[in-house]
């Protein structure tokens, strides 16, 4: 039986960085929106389905991608899986969003 990439159980994985720092604006947002679409009344996902996309994702996911990368990535997952949303509708958003906010060159 092969072991899964989340299961590091046992194996050297080197120095782990305990430092403390102050959540991002970006890492609080997200963290927020796992809480209102985790709880009550929505309660769109369980923590153990949560877990199980997580763990499930493609290795250039979950190992190229940082903590909160990986919880964006399962939110996702999540809310088309359960057909709350879907990935046609999530990319609209994100043109929308991602149109309001194009660098201006200042010297144009």
């Amino acid at each position: 039986m092969q072991r899964a990439m989340h299961d590091l159980g046992g194996l050297e994985a080197g120095p782990i960085d305990r430092s403390e720092h102050q959540p991002t604006l970006v890492e609080r947002r997200i963290d927020a929106m796992m809480m209102l679409l985790r709880d009550r009344p929505r309660s769109l996902w369980k923590t153990d389905e949560n877990r199980r996309t997580i763990e499930g994702l493609p290795p250039e996911l979950y190992d190229g991608g940082a903590y909160y990368q990986r919880w964006v990535e399962a939110m996702r997952r999540l809310l088309v899986e359960k057909a709350v949303l879907t990935d046609s509708e999530i990319e609209t958003k994100l043109a929308a969003v991602r149109a309001r906010h194009v660098t201006v060159d200042p010297k144009a």
